[in-house]
This record gives structure tokens, C-alpha cells and sequence, in this order.
């Protein structure tokens, strides 16, 4: 149960990061984005690192998200 917690925090401060440092970027796609790569990275065996692998992670989906949308 702790390590749910623990996760719920660092999707929340992701969130907040990468809603902050891009907000020309629709917020449900921010949170789309980090939810995504909290889910490919869940199971980690080491959680330490999670929430710099999730941002990461988010920071490379929304980059592919914001090449889509200049395309069309």
C-alpha cells in the first residue's frame, strides 16, 4: 500500500513539472503522458529512480504527441 502512495505522489509531482515547463500543452495530454510511462514503469525493481524515469519517459511521449499535432 505504501509503495501506491509513494507512486501516486511522484505522478502528481511529475505532472506538475511538465505541466509548468510546457504550458502550451493541452494538461489531459500532460497527464495522459505521465500515466502512460507510470504504467510501462511500474513493475521497476528499482524504485528509487521512478520518478525521473517516468518524466523521462512522459518528456518522450508528449516530444512525439507535439510532432503529430504540428503535422496536421
Amino acid at each position: 500500500m505504501k509503495a501506491e502512495s509513494e507512486d501516486a505522489v511522484a505522478i502528481g509531482h511529475v505532472t506538475a513539472r511538465l505541466t509548468a515547463a510546457h504550458p502550451q500543452l493541452d494538461t489531459h495530454l500532460v497527464r495522459t503522458s505521465v500515466r502512460i510511462a507510470y504504467e510501462e514503469l511500474r513493475y521497476a525493481r528499482v524504485r528509487t529512480y521512478l520518478p525521473v524515469l517516468m518524466e523521462r519517459r512522459a518528456k518522450d511521449l508528449l516530444a512525439t504527441d507535439e510532432q503529430t499535432q504540428r503535422r496536421t
